[in-house]
């Protein structure tokens, strides 16, 4: 139970990292970066975990990305740690 706590409180640490990355972007560079799902790695403490980053909803007025993050450990990454965040279109 432990290590899987620890292993959510480092999830959620890359998460909190990527989502200030990519919310600091705007709706036009998020459009731009996200035609297709961003899926990459980033080593936090020595171990690997997965990034994806993905489109949700683009309309007029905003667009609403998803983030979410595990290391590839079964059954515990059937469930990433995620968020999502909107941009409104025209500001940064």
């Amino acid at each position: 139970m432990l290590s899987r706590m620890k292993r959510r409180e480092a999830w959620r640490k890359v998460l909190e990292g990527e989502v200030q990355r990519w919310s600091a972007l705007s709706a036009e560079e998020l459009l731009a970066q996200l035609r297709d799902i961003q899926v990459y790695e980033v080593t936090l403490d020595g171990k690997q975990h997965q990034v994806e980053v993905e489109l949700l909803e683009d309309t007029p007025e905003h667009v609403q990305v998803m983030v979410a993050v595990d290391d590839g450990s079964l059954p515990a990454s059937l469930r990433p740690e995620s968020a999502t965040f909107m941009r409104a279109k025209g500001s940064t």
